[in-house]
């Protein structure tokens, strides 16, 4: 896979999605419906994004943006929602957030990690596929 130029790092309030970081650009939201993705993706209206840099001006713009889906069971992102103190997200509200999620398939561009692993090895995970 040829390195993306941005990732999103997606998956429902209390998942892991905080600890993205990196040298490239890095979305960290929950991204929970294809429709948001398509939106990060290509703009709104479905209309790609143009290209500022001079001598392209008005030409679109490419942009390779891998999702990395962070999933897991109810109950562990349930468990760790709980834990947090002082967050925006009440963990009453979460049921309603894996009613919304679509998770992503194909033709999206997206590895599916497991938030049941420990973060050195979602981590790793991620680092492989962007080889």
């Amino acid at each position: 896979m040829a390195a993306p130029a941005a990732l999103l790092v997606m998956g429902v309030s209390g998942s892991g999605k905080d600890g993205a970081s990196g040298q490239r650009v890095v979305l960290a939201c929950s991204a929970l419906k294809k429709a948001y993705r398509d939106i990060l993706l290509r703009g709104k209206g479905d209309a790609p994004p143009k290209c500022d840099e001079p001598g392209k001006e008005g030409k679109l713009a490419e942009v390779t943006l891998l999702v990395v889906y962070l999933s897991g069971s109810f109950e562990v992102i349930s468990g760790r929602l709980r834990k947090r103190k002082g967050h925006f997200m009440p963990p009453e509200l979460l049921q309603s957030q894996f009613d919304t999620l679509e998770p992503p398939s194909a033709p999206e561009n997206f590895i599916q990690v497991s938030v049941d692993r420990g973060l050195s090895e979602i981590i790793a995970v991620i680092m492989e596929a962007l080889q």
